[in-house]
């Protein structure tokens, strides 16, 4: 790689964009725009780069044109930075929109030389900051948009810069399915790289789990496939995030796919009761085909449960959900559909648009009357102090209750740090609108999984120092709790693969 980056270095001191117009001579440039201008000298036309303002910046051999002249610059830049939250968003001095592999090769290259930050994004999802989004280079997989089924194989090949509902629509006449995301607007990427947790979980285990090879650009620009035979990154890549490289596809199992039944009750506060009882009484190791996602909510009115109920079929057999269904409810859609239009109805799962925010997940292994009261219980607590910082507040935990066999269905990987354990992947999400209240919304996310936590240990569950769920982890959280006896062989690994450390230049959970 060095070769080519001194290629591109001396490309770009020969021409630069200042002001929308080509100059000349030296390198002239405030901030990151110096590395901006070295990536855009060194990708193909298949790619591209934009810059906030009223600049916008083509490939070699292409004009550079103002955003006036060529609308499209502004508002992709602006895609390219959107997450999940605002508080999760970052102007970047750039993003990059890759059309292939060998140009995430060379941005890599630019990135490393000139140890610039840049972060990776496959759909946005992200909510803890800076995670995947940066002040630097944001490199935007958007156009990694790849879906090739192959039903001989029993395989389908999906790009990084997809969204599972994406995935699940181009999937729908094909009688096919993959273990994926539940919510629309979740990327293949990062769910599929920090585990997976999916309707099909208790069948077929995450998402992780289903995966038959990787296609990644490693740290030094080498583009290589990983599969099970490539022990050590195939290890790695099943839990370790954005450590090694940069995921562009993933090839998943694939496995029948009818119809199935489910959708959302919405109950009242004056519900909770039945609700908590019906939430006692599941039983997940009944029927791997079923899920229900119980959400408690705080609202001005009090404490307010809900419910997702899934089922892989058309109906589910008497006995699975008797206790949900028996509960009057405020609205309803449970029905028998495609799997596509059940994931579409869901979107409201995700915090309202333009709020602030974050997750945190929080570990159980049993959902019993101790951890259950003590969720309610504090959400009203912290539900009350909070909304009185902010009205706009938005706070909700779900529980997932899987299958005890959830974490048999895959090898040993980065995550979970142990299989032999099924930890529930419980999260909370809250949201607000006042900047000025980040310290004080993230700390009292904290004190409040701890205090939930807690309560579980004190009933007997082991899960004093058991992994919460990556993807939901609040970015505070240590990495020997995320990783626990697997970090020291995880960082064995980036050496070899990483010994620049490129990727510690990204954001995220860095090993």
């Amino acid at each position: 790689m060095v070769s080519s980056v001194s290629l591109v270095f001396a490309l770009t001191l020969g021409s630069l964009s200042l002001g929308g117009l080509r100059v000349l001579g030296t390198l002239v440039s405030s901030g990151f725009d110096g590395t901006c201008d070295a990536i855009a000298a060194a990708i193909s036309n298949s790619s591209q780069v934009f810059f906030p303002g009223t600049l916008f910046h083509c490939p070699p051999n292409q004009e550079y044109q103002p955003k006036g002249a060529f609308a499209e610059g502004a508002p992709q830049y602006a895609a390219d930075n959107k997450h999940m939250f605002q508080s999760s968003s970052a102007a970047s001095a750039c993003s990059v929109e890759p059309g292939s592999v060998q140009d995430i090769s060379q941005i890599l290259g630019v990135l490393g030389a000139t140890r610039t930050p840049f972060a990776v994004k496959g759909a946005g999802h992200a909510t803890n900051p800076g995670f995947s989004s940066t002040s630097g280079v944001e490199v935007a997989l958007i156009r990694f948009k790849e879906l090739n089924i192959d039903t001989a194989a029993g395989t389908v090949d999906l790009g990084a810069g997809l969204t599972w509902d994406e995935v699940y629509a181009a999937l729908n006449s094909s009688g096919f399915n993959v273990v994926g995301g539940r919510i629309p607007t979740v990327g293949v990427a990062g769910l599929t790289l920090g585990g997976g947790y999916s309707f099909m979980s208790s069948q077929s285990g995450l998402a992780l789990d289903n995966i038959i090879a990787f296609e990644l650009v490693m740290p030094n620009g080498t583009v290589t496939t990983v599969t099970s035979e490539n022990a050590d990154l195939w290890f790695a890549l099943r839990g370790g995030l954005n450590n090694f490289g940069v995921v562009t596809r993933f090839t998943l199992k694939l496995y029948p796919q009818g119809q199935v039944w489910g959708g959302t009750l919405n109950l009242t506060s004056s519900q909770l009761e039945a609700a908590k009882q019906a939430i006692l009484a599941y039983q997940p190791d009944k029927d791997v085909k079923a899920a229900v996602s119980p959400f408690i909510s705080y609202s001005p009115e009090g404490v307010v449960p809900s419910f997702i109920l899934f089922y892989d079929g058309p109906t589910p057999p008497p006995g699975i959900f008797d206790d949900f269904l028996a509960i009057p409810t405020n609205a309803s859609d449970v029905s028998t559909r495609s799997f596509t239009d059940l994931i579409s109805s869901l979107s409201y799962v995700n915090a309202p648009p333009g709020r602030r925010g974050y997750y945190n997940g929080i570990p159980t292994t049993q959902y019993s009357r101790a951890v259950v009261d003590a969720i309610v219980n504090q959400t009203l607590v912290w539900g009350t102090r909070l909304s009185a910082l902010d009205e706009s507040l938005f706070f909700s935990t779900a529980m997932e209750p899987f299958n005890s066999g959830l974490l048999s269905h895959g090898s040993d990987s980065a995550y979970p740090p142990d299989r032999s354990l099924a930890v529930l992947p419980t999260v909370v999400n809250l949201a607000y609108s006042n900047s000025a209240l980040d310290d004080i919304m993230a700390g009292a996310l904290r004190e409040y999984s701890d205090s939930i936590q807690a309560a579980a240990v004190a009933d007997g569950q082991n899960v004093s120092s058991a992994a919460p769920y990556i993807n939901y982890a609040l970015f505070d959280t240590p990495l020997d709790i995320l990783y626990g006896d697997n970090l020291p062989r995880l960082r064995t690994i980036r050496e070899l693969v990483d010994p620049e450390d490129v990727m510690g230049l990204a954001g995220g959970f860095k090993i």
